[in-house]
């Protein structure tokens, strides 16, 4: 089974407590306070959006690291940076579409979701569940239903 943190935008107040815990947590695990997750809001639509690493399976960051030091771990199918391979040069950072790779200059490296280890606390203390920490295969096949539901409602000429 692999997880993923899936993310619903329509249930984000931007109250960016899983940026809070995400802080705090990565502090206690890494020794930075950057949080690796982000939540962004669009006060005018009223919504957000948590943003933080996909752990890509064709990851972009990792496709580009010069040294390799960027690799999937098998256990969790998370995407994960060698520290001891890594030479800061942030190419990662450039790559990744997400904006989910960071350079943290006061430990001159570069901050990426972990997974907290296969325990997300982001999604642990979502008090909406905007971020949930999911089955990948059963996030897809639910995705796949809503959009069915959508172009199903689009093609009968009613509102999805």
């Amino acid at each position: 089974m692999t997880n993923i943190l899936a993310r619903d935008r329509s249930k984000c107040h931007g109250c960016r407590q899983c940026e809070v815990a995400c802080g705090m947590t990565s502090e206690y695990r890494t020794g930075s306070s950057r949080p690796r997750v982000r939540a962004i809001t669009w006060d005018l639509e009223g919504w957000g959006v948590a943003i933080g690493c996909l752990h890509c399976e064709d990851a972009p960051c990792m496709s580009v690291c010069p040294k390799e030091a960027i690799f999937v771990d098998a256990e969790l199918s998370r995407v994960m940076v060698d520290y001891d391979q890594c030479i800061g040069c942030r190419t990662c950072v450039a790559a990744c579409p997400f904006g989910a790779m960071e350079f943290d200059a006061e430990l001159k490296r570069v901050v990426k979701c972990d997974l907290c280890d296969g325990d997300p606390v982001c999604a642990k203390l979502c008090a909406y569940e905007a971020i949930r920490y999911v089955d990948r295969e059963e996030e897809c096949a639910v995705k796949t239903m809503e959009v069915a539901r959508k172009l199903r409602a689009l093609l009968a000429g009613s509102d999805p």
